[in-house]
């Protein structure tokens, strides 16, 4: 049996990672911000101090994490599912940060087995907790190990058009920049790798994806204060392609903000979002 169930609960080895004001930068555009948001894109604008946008948590942390131990797979057949951000304190614009990981829980969900890996990561300049990343990987073909299916959703959007929608375009060679802030992954670059991926031309980081949509979250209903940003989860659909135009839909439950993304086609990419916020 290639995935190892009994793998819940082991821990990896604790990793270190720093960053400074350019990566910080870097992401931003990354993912899409530009002028009219010189506090996340410049370090030099006058009375704009520079921030971090949290979901930057996604690149920065998740280290630690066993994969090593939660058994063999074919990695060309593992797809991510889920991620979820928790932020407990600010992102400085620089800074070094100490994460450790173990594997949360792993689900059979017959065609595939779910893998939750969790990941802590401390601020080494103050040693206290900053922000908690929980991927879930999904590898096909790796279930019917007779493991549990694990909790069901009860996810449900409200009958009632969206409070808030915020559409951003995506720019034809926007994995191209994405790509320098960690994941290099030639899917994402190379047509030929793409095409034997079943794709016509190279698709969006699904983080990048993420990262667009916590924009949107974070200018909407935080008023653009990553102090106020507490957390951000969904699962990924459906890929995305650079250039496609991408619409994040938001509503207001007042403790939580429910939240879809979709394409210009009204095709979900990103679905099943709860935010929380301060």
């Amino acid at each position: 049996m290639p995935i190892h169930p009994e793998a819940v609960g082991l821990r990896g080895e604790p990793k270190r990672r720093s960053w400074n004001s350019k990566d910080a930068l870097l992401y931003a555009i990354g993912v899409g911000a530009g002028c009219d948001e010189l506090a996340f894109t410049t370090e030099n604008t006058q009375d704009t101090p520079q921030r971090v946008l949290p979901t930057m948590a996604v690149v920065l942390g998740g280290g630690g994490v066993p994969f090593d131990k939660i058994g063999s797979f074919n990695p060309a057949l593992m797809l991510h599912g889920a991620q979820k951000i928790e932020l407990f304190d600010e992102i400085p614009a620089e800074g070094e940060i100490e994460s450790s990981g173990e594997v949360g829980a792993i689900w059979d969900k017959g065609s595939g087995a779910s893998v939750d890996l969790i990941s802590d990561s401390v601020n080494l300049a103050t040693g206290k907790p900053l922000f908690r990343n929980t991927m879930t990987a999904f590898f096909r073909g790796e279930g019917g190990f007779g493991g549990e299916r694990g909790p069901a959703s009860d996810f449900k959007l409200p009958d009632r058009e969206a409070d808030h929608v915020v559409r951003y375009q995506t720019r034809i060679d926007q994995a191209l920049t994405y790509r320098l802030s960690g994941d290099r992954n030639p899917l994402h670059s190379d047509p030929a790798f793409a095409k034997m991926g079943g794709f016509e031309r190279p698709i969006l980081h699904g983080l990048c994806t993420y990262g667009f949509t916590g924009r949107a979250l974070l200018h909407t209903m935080c008023d653009s204060d990553p102090a106020r940003f507490k957390s951000m989860e969904g699962r990924f659909s459906k890929p995305v392609m650079p250039g496609d135009e991408l619409a994040i839909l938001m509503w207001d439950e007042g403790d939580r903000v429910l939240f879809q993304t979709k394409n210009q086609d009204d095709v979900v990419v990103f679905d099943q979002g709860i935010f929380t916020r301060d």
